[in-house]
């Protein structure tokens, strides 16, 4: 034993020796020497500041700052494609991009990769810090740029060569970054002025990463434009200012709210560099992108302006100053749209000027499916999507619908399939989904960006098989484009999702792997793989009959079932539909009625996606929702995404959002089974049924499910004047009544 001691200590010494001799260390002691030691000092001015801080670690920054200066190319990433997307209609225009405290040139070098330099037709680094400027300006020679060009300017008063002749510097930029520079630039509000002044009003953009820290509570602004994570705590907020004051770096909030108070916020995202020490430092960054207030606002930038708190309705955004817009605003238009004019005896609304508000909402930038919302209470409540697939059949839906291009839907969001089914099979003018969820928000908004922009390999591996293994790189580099900040924020922070498996994700995800596991106990997981490769219905109900009921309808399983906490939380069956279900019959009766009938009516292979998911947690081309065939992306797909123009996503309550339409807008709403949720009696219900009569057209018609085969609900849509007609009742275990016969019924109600 003593002798493996010794042995030991002499390999450590030998290595220790061989580190110090090498140099590997050298850098990062010089670095830990310079930046957390020795205090940057109290020069004369800035500059001489600055000098005296890197004279003596120039040479290591770029080696040493990787760990610490977080983000810096997420930011080049995602800067790179929304360049692309903003200058999509005018690609031959002058592009000049100024990095403004690019110090060594490490940002030039590292854009290249996202977005060659040679697209660029004048790059500008400017800093005043000679000794890091030296490596900049060797760098570039080296890589043979010669459209970069390094100024020594103080960032305040910075002005380009181009300019001396005289133009004027006005709108003349396109691009302006500031990479952990923000907080060391002591007249940051005439840096931030004067960027606004040079930068394109109509497809300039400024992006920031930087530290900072945040109060406890984010302000109604930081809500509005996607504020997720924002908050510090009272000591990493204080911790962080005083440390990195010592060096004349200001992390106090000042800088990042007169940041997102003079420019449009397109994409905003905090995280935490775990430097060194992962789960004791964590020094708070940021990621930001925006553009000018002043952007055209267009559908290719579309800006949401609001005022004070949630808008009824979630409605349609005010537009800028001298926009025009509708007396009678609903979330179906776009600023300057004409009013829907579903009856042509109904008057045309008049057209009115809005002072804009001072309180901003995200700008889009390509896509404006989602609609603003501030952060609601209820929203903290739903830490991620409840469903990652729907659970209703779209195609018995449409044998009903009767669909055209002039209908306009009020859906329930849920995952988006069924909405994307409509778009797919009849294209309606206008789709409201509607989840108070925002989560599930998220989920349909990256599913219209990644059809509007991916191919359709990438989007099947997304959501056909459930796993990417680049969807970071696709949600930088192609989709975020096309999201909303908060979108992208979700997304970010859950980019593991598609690591594995997607569908086993969000609460549903914890019936699929409560399934997966019963069958691995049970020792049926290969007859689960002969069930949903069955050719014929008759090899599919042996296989169900003798196999793989008995397992399902197990007293273990069903004394599983009956649990309201595994019924909410794997389920989503809320305990008021739980009774509504209990009340016409037990547990076991109703799963039974449900799958005995299937597995003679549909094969899974090819033909009943919902339950060849439920069993492989995954679809396959042959047995996939609508939206995930070829065929059906690419319709969607068509004609640069034209079709996905119908949809609007709403963040709210379905009354709300039905508040804020105007009478006659709607033809079509489907609310899925959500008024099983409320309790009997419920005074709410009449006051949903009586704004969908208001919305609705004369004949237009609402459609639901429900867990019972009489809804105690149905008659208050006739008392309002709806003819409630039943479409399918299930009437034991004998006939399905469409692919999923998980509901007890389905109900239509027309507006006479």
């Amino acid at each position: 034993m003593p002798s493996i001691s010794v042995a030991a200590l002499f390999l450590a010494a030998c290595l220790a020796f061989y580190v110090l001799r090498s140099g590997v260390l050298r850098p990062y002691l010089k670095f830990i020497w310079h930046a957390f030691i020795s205090p940057i000092g109290s020069g004369a001015n800035q500059k001489d500041r600055l000098n005296k801080f890197y004279s003596g670690q120039a040479d290591v920054y770029d080696t040493t700052r990787n760990g610490l200066l977080r983000g810096r190319n997420t930011m080049l990433s995602l800067s790179a494609a929304h360049l692309r997307a903003l200058r999509a209609s005018s690609p031959q225009k002058r592009l000049v991009w100024i990095d403004i405290g690019g110090g060594t040139g490490h940002n030039i070098e590292l854009m290249d990769k996202h977005m060659r330099i040679s697209e660029f037709d004048a790059v500008y680094l400017i800093d005043l810090c000679e000794p890091l400027l030296d490596i900049a300006r060797q760098r570039f020679v080296d890589k043979g740029w010669t459209n970069v060009t390094v100024l020594c300017q103080d960032a305040s008063e910075f002005t380009l060569p181009e300019w001396n002749d005289g133009r004027d510097p006005k709108g003349s930029v396109g691009f302006v970054t500031l990479s952990y520079s923000l907080s060391m630039i002591p007249s940051f509000y005439t840096v931030l002025d004067r960027i606004e002044h040079v930068l394109c009003p109509s497809d300039g953009l400024v992006s920031v990463v930087d530290f900072y820290t945040a109060g406890k509570q984010p302000s109604l602004h930081e809500k509005a434009i996607g504020g997720a994570s924002k908050e510090c705590g009272w000591l990493s907020r204080w911790f962080w200012q005083i440390w990195f004051d010592f060096d004349h770096v200001s992390l106090s909030p000042a800088r990042r709210s007169y940041l997102e108070y003079k420019f449009g916020t397109i994409k905003s995202f905090n995280g935490r560099n775990r430097f060194i020490l992962p789960f004791i430092v964590r020094i708070p960054y940021y990621i930001w992108l925006g553009r000018p207030r002043t952007c055209d606002i267009s559908r290719a930038s579309h800006a949401f302006e609001v005022e004070g708190g949630n808008m009824i309705g979630n409605c349609s955004p005010m537009p800028l100053k001298g926009i025009k817009a509708t007396e009678d605003v609903v979330p179906s238009l776009q600023i300057g749209e004409p009013a829907l004019d579903m009856q042509t005896t109904r008057p045309q609304a008049t057209a009115i000027d809005i002072t804009p508000p001072y309180s901003s909402f995200h700008y889009h930038v390509n896509s404006f499916w989602r609609l603003p919302y501030y952060e609601h209470p209820v929203h903290k409540e739903f830490r991620t999507f409840i469903y990652s697939f729907t659970w209703e059949d779209p195609f018995e839906d449409m044998k009903h619908l009767q669909l055209s291009s002039k209908d306009s839907m009020f859906v329930i969001t849920s995952a988006g399939d069924n909405a994307l089914h409509y778009a797919v099979a009849s294209g309606p003018q206008r789709i409201h989904c509607v989840d108070m969820n925002p989560c599930q928000g998220h989920l349909m908004e990256l599913k219209l960006a990644a059809i509007k922009c991916l191919e359709y390999e990438d989007f099947f591996a997304l959501f056909g098989q459930g796993r990417h293994p680049n969807f970071r790189r696709l949600l930088d580099s192609k989709i975020a484009p096309h999201l909303s900040s908060s979108a992208y924020q979700f997304w970010r922070i859950n980019a593991d999702s598609f690591s594995s498996s997607f569908y086993l994700r969000g609460y549903s995800g914890w019936a699929l792997r409560l399934a997966k596991f019963i069958f691995k106990l049970a020792g049926v997981s290969k007859d689960i793989q002969l069930l949903c490769s069955a050719d014929t219905l008759q090899q599919q109900k042996e296989v169900w009959t003798n196999k793989i009921r008995p397992v399902v309808l197990n007293p273990v399983v069903v004394t599983l079932l009956k649990n309201p906490v595994f019924c909410w939380n794997a389920l989503g069956v809320p305990l008021n539909q739980r009774k509504m279900l209990l009340d016409e019959g037990g547990v076991f009766e109703f799963i039974r009625d449900t799958l005995d009938p299937l597995a003679t009516a549909h094969l899974f292979k090819n033909d009943n996606y919902f339950y060849l998911l439920g069993l492989l947690g995954h679809y396959t081309p042959e047995s996939c929702p609508q939206y995930l065939t070829r065929a059906g992306f690419d319709k969607l797909k068509a004609n640069n995404g034209q079709a996905l123009d119908a949809f609007r996503l709403h963040t709210d309550s379905i009354v709300n959002v039905l508040n804020g339409l105007s009478d006659w807008s709607l033809t079509r709403a489907l609310i899925m089974d959500h008024l099983d949720w409320f309790t009997p009696g419920s005074t709410e219900v009449d006051g949903e049924v009586s704004e969908l009569y208001r919305a609705l057209a004369p004949g237009g018609s609402v459609f639901w499910r429900s867990a019972a085969r009489k809804p105690w609900y149905n008659v208050n849509f006739e008392r309002k004047g709806f003819k409630v007609t039943a479409l399918g009742v299930r009437q034991g275990p004998d006939a399905a009544i469409d692919r999923v016969n998980m509901y007890a019924s389905f109900w239509r109600a027309v507006k006479i």
